[in-house]
């Protein structure tokens, strides 16, 4: 078989494919008589109890707060590196300040991780290292000073995490003020 009878073949099998899923498609699609409604209705409801919403940081609001993270430390002439996550620890955005060293930038992210995986500030969460050593082993998290989740209605809907200042107090302090500027 020549290739141009294999290309006429396989596209006649594409067309047959496709011509058959549109019409179970369109089929499935059709409407429905009023009895049959009836029931999915129902079953809709009853299926709304198997789904739940979240509220998320929108990029602009993540933008924010990491450029007033990063504001706060230039304020004091520090080099950070500040991260923005979303609950599920996922990057929303991440700044590098002018001379922030290369650790800080993953170190950034792994207290924003920690501190909305926990909800609670990094600073705290390393003073349950004594009581519980194995929790450093949790892959992606840090526990050091300078994340800080952002909540909504008391649940943690992201983390600002902020590394590359001599201490975990000030990586702290201006990852606070990243979560400040999102109340205003």
């Amino acid at each position: 078989m020549n290739t141009r009878t294999r290309v006429l073949t396989g596209t006649a099998l594409a067309l047959a494919l496709g011509a058959g899923t549109f019409g179970a498609v369109s089929a499935s699609a059709a409407p429905a008589s009023a009895p049959a409604a009836a029931p999915a209705a129902a079953a809709k409801k009853d299926n709304d109890k198997n789904f739940t919403t979240s509220t998320h940081l929108t990029v602009d609001a993540a933008t924010r707060a990491a450029q007033a993270a990063l504001h706060a430390a230039e304020k004091e002439n520090q080099k950070v590196t500040v991260a923005v996550v979303d609950r599920n620890g996922n990057t929303i955005v991440t700044l590098r300040g002018d001379g922030a060293g290369p650790q800080s930038y993953e170190s950034a992210q792994r207290k924003a991780f920690t501190a909305v995986s926990w909800n609670a500030p990094t600073s705290v969460l390393a003073g349950r290292l004594a009581q519980t050593p194995s929790l450093k082993d949790i892959p992606g998290t840090l526990f050091l000073g300078g994340g800080t989740p952002v909540q909504a209605k008391g649940a943690p809907v992201a983390g600002v995490g902020v590394a590359g200042a001599p201490s975990g107090d000030l990586d702290e302090k201006f990852a606070k003020a990243g979560v400040d500027a999102l109340e205003k």
